[in-house]
């Protein structure tokens, strides 16, 4: 399938959970198209497709929401010819993300209605979106719905070794590397990332400078992930892994190639996760990228829930 011939676009199974303990998920009310159906839309230039299925969800829905493991995609062709590729996620609506909406019905969206399951499967107007509700079902089923990430990021492309004469640690970003690390914000910020931990190294420290910024935190540095530690034996991601997962809270580690394969190792390991080549294919990521990690909230011992990779357009 030709670039060109292929419309790209995300979104996802919001739901919630009520107050008497009911699932429910939300269905969107199509003005133009009569029809009932999943929130999404169209990739914007420059966007991840993590960055849009949160967007889409927001204009669509008023609600602001976080993402959880991918769904799957959906394929279709368009009047014009073109295939859609969708995306989805899980994405839990809070009760105040709820309640702050300022959904209005429009020239687009008719109306929301949140449902149960069993009801969606007879409101949907499109079987691929029965599909992606059923792997949402999966994740009910298996007890798995809640979770939290902890992301793996590589830091951006660096200045090359042999383009700087100081030492390694302090080596930056090269131009490119510096736009990469604008490029991942959206996307890192659309799994409600709040807490930032960085090796010390200048590299890494300014791929997760724009992200600081933009959520107005302040970024914890340890040499524990540094590229230096790891070389001369003293580095401990076991430590710093092991922090997360049990802070059960959406987290960001930015370390280096080499470094990348003990993080997710260690992930492993500390959620009782079967080892496989799963872990260094998450593990191999180009300057940019990231691997998200979702975990059980309610049982982190569980085993990693599902790993999914994302790199940056540049």
């Amino acid at each position: 399938m030709k670039a060109d011939l292929a419309v790209y676009a995300a979104g996802g199974v919001v739901w919630r959970v009520t107050a008497q303990g009911g699932l429910r998920v939300l269905l969107i009310h199509r003005t133009k198209y009569r029809d009932i159906t999943l929130p999404k839309g169209k990739v914007e230039p420059g966007e991840m497709l993590a960055e849009t299925a949160v967007r889409e969800i927001f204009e669509e829905t008023g609600i602001r929401t976080a993402l959880g493991p991918q769904l799957g995609i959906s394929r279709y062709h368009l009047p014009s010819g073109k295939q859609k590729i969708v995306h989805y996620w899980s994405a839990p609506a809070t009760d105040q993300a709820i309640r702050e909406s300022a959904f209005v019905p429009n020239d687009e969206i008719s109306g929301l209605e949140w449902v149960s399951l069993k009801k969606a499967h007879t409101r949907l107007s499109y079987p691929v979106d029965i599909e992606i509700l059923e792997h949402f079902e999966k994740l009910v089923e298996d007890g798995v719905l809640h979770t939290f990430p902890v992301i793996a990021l590589r830091h951006g492309k660096a200045v090359p070794r042999d383009d700087w004469k100081g030492r390694d640690m302090l080596r930056p970003l090269h131009p490119r590397g510096k736009a990469q690390a604008k490029s991942v914000v959206g996307a890192l910020r659309a799994f409600g990332v709040r807490r930032i931990v960085s090796s010390t190294a200048v590299r890494c420290l300014q791929t997760v400078a724009p992200l600081a910024d933009a959520l107005g935190t302040r970024v914890r540095e340890t040499d524990l992930l540094s590229q230096d530690a790891w070389e001369d034996g003293t580095s401990d991601v076991r430590a710093v892994v092991g922090r997360r997962v049990r802070a059960g809270k959406p987290a960001v580690l930015c370390s280096h190639g080499p470094v990348l394969p003990e993080i997710l190792e260690e992930l492993a390991l500390a959620t009782g996760t079967l080892r496989g080549s799963y872990l260094s294919d998450a593990a191999a990521l180009e300057p940019g990228a990231f691997s998200v990690v979702h975990i059980s909230a309610t049982n982190p011992g569980s085993g990693i829930v599902a790993i999914e990779t994302h790199a940056p357009k540049l």
